[in-house]
């Protein structure tokens, strides 16, 4: 648990999700070992603007992928199986608002990188944050379009 992030999921020694982040935790995911931050939310949500400096301050790598929760697209869900297939981002610390639009992508890269169902994919996603039932639906279309 890290005190002040909405949902803060440690989903194994490589990887922990979370929603909203303040900036003071970012030098404590540091201390923890976290390498890369990569945050989802939109350049006007709040806090956004300044996020990528107080990464930066704490020693870690930033990578902003904005996905509108209304609206994801594929090519984010892509450039984030990227980032997270690439072994000098780990571990990482993925964020949203509220952990949705991470337990969405995150269910994705399960099925696509780790080989997992759908069904266990999605149950973990949920368990992480995965709530709406638009990001819902971008997971199967994504996994359908991908074979």
């Amino acid at each position: 648990m890290v005190a002040g992030v909405v949902n803060y999921t440690q989903v194994n020694a490589s990887v922990a999700c979370g929603g909203d982040t303040p900036r003071d935790v970012f030098p404590s995911l540091a201390e923890q070992g976290f390498r890369a931050v990569v945050n989802l939310r939109l350049d006007g949500e709040p806090g956004v603007a300044e996020e990528a400096a107080a990464v930066d301050a704490a020693g870690l790598r930033y990578v902003h992928l904005p996905m509108t929760p209304t609206a994801p697209e594929f090519e984010t869900a892509e450039q984030f199986l990227d980032v997270v297939a690439d072994p000098s981002n780990q571990p990482v610390y993925i964020h949203c608002a509220s952990a949705n639009r991470v337990g969405g992508v995150w269910a994705i890269k399960r099925v696509v990188q780790d080989g997992w169902s759908r069904e266990a994919a999605l149950a973990e996603g949920h368990a992480i944050g995965l709530k709406s039932p638009v990001m819902i639906d971008f997971v199967h279309r994504f996994l359908d379009a991908r074979g």
